[in-house]
């Protein structure tokens, strides 16, 4: 048992975080304007405050020390922002809280609204009904109505293939695409992401749908707490179910077809090599959201998380090639630069003081069935790429078991919301 001056001693310290956290977080929460329904052609004069006042100001923001290296010369996106993923510290910004158009980037926000739902295993049979409502031009993994897919098969469609008909047979399940809009809308809330309107599940363009780099970047960071985010936003390829037919001999066989990530950081393209340390997350690119992109990578035991939002050299992959240049700026500026704002917990732990991230989806390994994490329990590593649902290719390994939990009062002082070791199965090129 600890000597009583040292319980005492931990009690203050716990007490006084509360009240930091109380008066960090809450001025910024209230001092930000609802969503507008209409993105600004503009960043506005003044935006959200969330996070800190430099925020909120249009144009960069970044404070570089002695030896900090200065950012990239030719960045020409609408929006950007560079984040210790672990500590929350923002390391430089760009038109922050600016409210643009999300496009898939949105599809983290579903995942991390609906993933602890059901466990990897559930099966489902697609209705025809499912399907209604996905706009035309889609896109789509190939869903077939009246075939039974997993879980585990409808998210590796939602994270790899961007699909739009997997957002919506996963929407019916969980009572249609009102009620999970409803419930998205609601856990950005809790995230603190209040730049965010959601109107479609899956990121396709809608009147009065809206994000921000910086709400990104938070659902990003929370998303990645899960085990089976981490899993799915870093499968490289994998096989799909495809539809039942009759063979030669008249016996029904169901067939697959590989599909492979379309983050081009992770898998790479003739213009983009893969990133050294890339681990995930998600694209996106629609008409009215242009490119946007959020990627979280690690080197040297720095995890840093950068969205990008429509560049305007919109060819040749230039939201990925942006993306790489601030991680390489982020990675070497790390220490050496002044944070100018943080990436705020979610309203129940500066509440409470509670460890974020501190559950898993049903099914995972470590849990106790009922979405808690069991402290020392190890997350299972996929670590080539796969021929199968069981076996997927994923380009990270989670090494260590679940991380200790943090006492309230170090997480509420620190900010620091540790995520389980990236290890990239890639080679270094």
């Amino acid at each position: 048992m600890p000597a009583p001056e040292n319980t005492v001693r931990r009690s203050l310290l716990v007490a006084s975080a509360v009240l930091l956290s109380t008066a960090l977080t809450a001025p910024a929460a209230l001092a930000a304007p609802k969503p507008s329904t209409t993105p600004s052609a503009t960043p506005p004069a003044k935006m959200s405050t969330v996070g800190g006042a430099r925020l909120g100001l249009p144009g960069t923001q970044v404070d570089l020390a002695g030896g900090a290296p200065v950012l990239p010369k030719d960045l020409s996106a609408r929006s950007w922002i560079v984040a210790d993923a672990e500590s929350g510290e923002v390391l430089a910004a760009h038109n922050a809280h600016w409210r643009l158009a999300p496009a898939s980037t949105l599809k983290m926000l579903f995942a991390d609204t609906l993933l602890p739902k059901w466990p990897k295993s559930t099966e489902h049979r697609v209705e025809v009904s499912d399907m209604a409502g996905v706009g035309p031009g889609s896109s789509m993994v190939g869903i077939k109505e009246e075939e039974t897919y997993t879980v585990h098969d409808l998210w590796l469609g939602v994270f790899l293939r961007s699909g739009n008909d997997a957002v919506h047979v996963l929407s019916a399940m969980n009572g249609g695409v009102e009620k999970t809009v409803e419930e998205m809308n609601e856990h950005a809330e809790e995230l603190q992401a209040l730049d965010t309107h959601v109107v479609s599940p899956d990121g396709y363009d809608a009147e009065g749908q809206v994000s921000s780099a910086y709400d990104l970047t938070l659902i990003a960071r929370s998303g990645l707490q899960k085990k089976d985010f981490r899993e799915y936003c870093s499968t490289v390829s994998v096989k799909f179910p495809g539809e039942t037919k009759k063979n030669k001999k008249g016996k029904e066989v169901r067939g697959s077809f590989e599909i492979q990530n379309t983050n081009r950081l992770l898998v790479g393209a003739y213009d983009v090599p893969v990133y050294e340390g890339i681990a995930g997350v998600k694209n996106g690119n629609t008409t009215n959201a242009g490119a946007t992109f959020t990627g979280v990578a690690e080197r040297d035991g720095k995890v840093l998380l950068v969205t990008v939002m429509n560049p305007e050299k919109d060819k040749g992959n230039a939201v990925y090639k942006e993306t790489a240049k601030l991680l390489d700026w982020g990675f070497a500026a790390a220490g050496k630069v002044e944070p100018v704002g943080e990436l705020v917990p979610p309203r129940s732990a500066a509440r409470t003081g509670a460890r974020p991230g501190a559950t898993a989806s049903p099914g995972e390994a470590g849990g106790a069935g009922d979405g808690t994490v069991v402290a020392g329990a190890k997350p299972v590593a996929s670590a080539t790429t796969g021929n199968g649902s069981s076996g997927i290719g994923v380009a990270l390994g989670i090494t260590g078991g679940v991380l200790v939990l943090l006492a309230g009062g170090a997480f509420l002082v620190n900010r620091r919301w540790p995520l389980p070791d990236l290890v990239r199965r890639h080679s270094r090129p």
